[in-house]
């Protein structure tokens, strides 16, 4: 997560029970090569030791005694000064009401006065608590003055009671954390980019369709660097299996029909489409109104062309509706440098990303890829076998510059 590496994160943790939830969180966060500091209220105390987040970051967790040691010599302006992200999680109906009303009568309080990074709040709270009026007024005053508040979620309360009030579970919160340090430093800062992902499913009968091996995985990947990288991202997707990335705009879809159609909508006036989706090549000529039952004997299926959707998108006139950058996807199982040229030259593509689908250890149904990415003045780029989400950071970071020039 190149995103959060070398990060300054200043983690504020209140007195709520979910204050064991920021623990995870500290930890998720610095596996991530992020550099975390932690601001604990004397409440905080109570639930979690200041131990627990040293052992688990290897640097030191404040308390309010700190605040009048020799530590620093003005240790709250050193540290709102210094961080990339303030995060305060959980943050307890009791904290938005200081912020709101600029109290600084503790450590993290007046922490948060001094700080020059933008702020982030996970709310953690009995449900009557969070939903009393003073509370909604604070986090909506808040949110005005460019807050950044993170949930809460619904669920049951340590009281018994369900309701909203809960505080993200850390592995939602370090999506949102990625977000907002995407929005504040990425190279893609208020750029908008549409992703495509998924197999399409071409519909033979009620119950049956015809589709592809594709998981989604590396689309939701590119997905994830782009929102990593500051844009605003529409992640057009097929049923799958996998979690949507925190912060992106879903647009889910079936047959390649309706994701002609959702591109076509989504990608007006976008800075960049990105098709990561294996899109059917054909389809049913005709779908069955009934399920077709095996005492009716064997169909037979008579199969069509499905919409061309880069074809389509190389062919708009007008530039308000296509994209500044269009990239494509090329997995193709003999000759791969050259079927994926003459696709990026016939669908007239800024940048091809060509994969091998015969290769048993990258592509479909695993955690890797290795790929090639074309350019249309000759360019190649082959990227060794790694990660999808590295494939698509190399990607982003390709797109980041042609976008500049």
């Amino acid at each position: 997560m190149s995103v959060l590496s070398g990060k300054k994160i200043l983690l504020g943790v209140t007195g709520s029970i979910a204050a064991y939830k920021a623990a995870d969180l500290a930890s998720k966060l610095t596996q991530a090569e992020a550099l975390v500091d932690v601001v604990l209220t004397g409440a905080a105390e109570h639930f979690i030791p200041q131990i627990t987040f040293q052992s688990l970051t290897g640097r030191k967790a404040y308390i309010d005694s700190d605040l009048w040691g020799g530590e620093a010599h003005v240790l709250h302006v050193g540290l709102g000064h210094s961080a990339d992200l303030l995060v305060i999680a959980p943050c307890t109906a009791n904290t938005l009401a200081k912020l709101v009303h600029g109290q600084s009568n503790d450590l993290l309080s007046i922490t948060a006065l001094a700080a020059q990074c933008p702020i982030m709040v996970a709310p953690a709270m009995d449900v009557g608590m969070y939903e009393h009026p003073a509370t909604q007024e604070n986090v909506g005053i808040l949110r005005e003055r460019g807050v950044y508040v993170a949930g809460p979620a619904e669920g049951r309360m340590a009281s018994g009671l369900v309701g909203r009030g809960r505080m993200l579970e850390p592995n939602e919160l370090l999506g949102h954390i990625r977000v907002v340090l995407g929005r504040e430093y990425g190279k893609l800062k208020d750029k908008k980019v549409v992703v495509t992902a998924g197999g399409t499913q071409e519909a033979i009968d009620p119950v049956r369709f015809i589709t592809n091996r594709s998981s989604g995985k590396q689309g939701y990947a590119v997905a994830q660097a782009a929102l990593d990288a500051g844009a605003d991202v529409t992640l057009i997707s097929t049923p799958t299996a996998l979690t949507a990335p925190v912060g992106a705009k879903m647009v889910n879809v079936r047959s390649a029909q309706k994701m002609l159609e959702a591109v076509l909508t989504e990608s007006k006036g976008a800075d960049a489409l990105i098709m990561a989706a294996a899109v059917a090549d054909f389809r049913p000529a005709n779908v069955a109104g009934n399920k077709l039952k095996k005492r009716d004997g064997i169909p037979q299926i008579t199969l069509e062309a499905a919409p061309d959707i880069l074809g389509t998108v190389a062919n708009l006139n007008s530039e308000a509706n296509r994209p500044r950058v269009v990239v494509g996807f090329a997995a193709e199982s003999r000759d791969l440098i050259a079927n994926a040229s003459e696709k990026m030259k016939s669908k007239k593509l800024d940048m091809i990303v060509a994969n091998d689908i015969s290769a048993t250890d990258a592509g479909f149904d695993v955690e890797e890829n290795r790929v090639t990415l074309l350019t249309p003045d000759g360019q190649q780029e082959k990227l060794s076998l790694r990660s999808k989400f590295a494939v698509s950071e190399k990607i982003i970071v390709k797109l980041a510059s042609m976008l500049e020039k």
